[in-house]
Formats: C-alpha cells, sequence, structure tokens
C-alpha cells in the first residue's frame, strides 16, 4: 500500500484499544488499555466510521475485545474463519519474531492472504 493509501483519512483509520495511555509496567512493555477507556471511547469513535470494510484485530487486546478470550497465535492461522469483517494479527513483538520463525505459514499463507484482503477491503 502506498503511503498516501495509507495516510488516507478516507480509507483508513488507525484506533488504539484504549484510549488513555496506560504507562510502562516496571520491566518494560506498556501495561494493558483500562476497560474503562475502551468501553468509554470506542463504541463513539466506530459510530463515526459506518463504512468499515476489514478490521486488522492487532494483538491480544484488541482480538480479546472484539471477539472474545482466545489464543492469538491460534486466531492468526484460523484467521479464514473472520473473513471478510476481521484480519487477527499478532502484535509486532520479539514474541512475534520467535512465533514466525517457528511458523512458516505466516509468511507463506498469512501476509499473502492478508495484503489480499486489504486490496480487496480498498476497491471502490
Amino acid at each position: 500500500m502506498s503511503p498516501d493509501v495509507f495516510y488516507d483519512t478516507e480509507k483508513i483509520a488507525i484506533i488504539p484499544m484504549g484510549f488513555c495511555y496506560p504507562g510502562v509496567l516496571p520491566k518494560g512493555g506498556d501495561r494493558p488499555p483500562p476497560p474503562e477507556c475502551a468501553s468509554l471511547w470506542r463504541q463513539r469513535i466506530l459510530s463515526f466510521l459506518p463504512n468499515l470494510r476489514l478490521t486488522l484485530l492487532v494483538g491480544s487486546y484488541a482480538q480479546n475485545y472484539t471477539l472474545g478470550k482466545g489464543k492469538v497465535f491460534e486466531r492468526v492461522l484460523g484467521f479464514r474463519s473472520y473473513l471478510p469483517q476481521y484480519f487477527p494479527l499478532p502484535h509486532p513483538s520479539w514474541r512475534t519474531g520467535a512465533w514466525e520463525q517457528k511458523t512458516p505459514e505466516f509468511q507463506n499463507v498469512i501476509i499473502p492472504a492478508l495484503r489480499d484482503a486489504v486490496r480487496h477491503a480498498l476497491e471502490d
């Protein structure tokens, strides 16, 4: 996707799970988003986006909030069952890198399917 498309606010919206900064954990990394932030703001924001075609659910917080409790990597491998509305993805981190190395399906199947789903969602 070109930068022109990525930054086109008529086509792309990047929405965090919590709309308040949770702070950092003592050993590094961000704290989980406070549930009251998502419940207060998320639906209000989404109501301004009536033409959503595809939502990328990045990481466990987005997936659990939207789909209920579950395992991120199982959802990522089973992405087809969430299409065309959702595409679950792992949160980019060192854990994901290790998982990717052990799971060639991520690069060989999931990433091409993600590109196709995004391309299809952006079609006019």
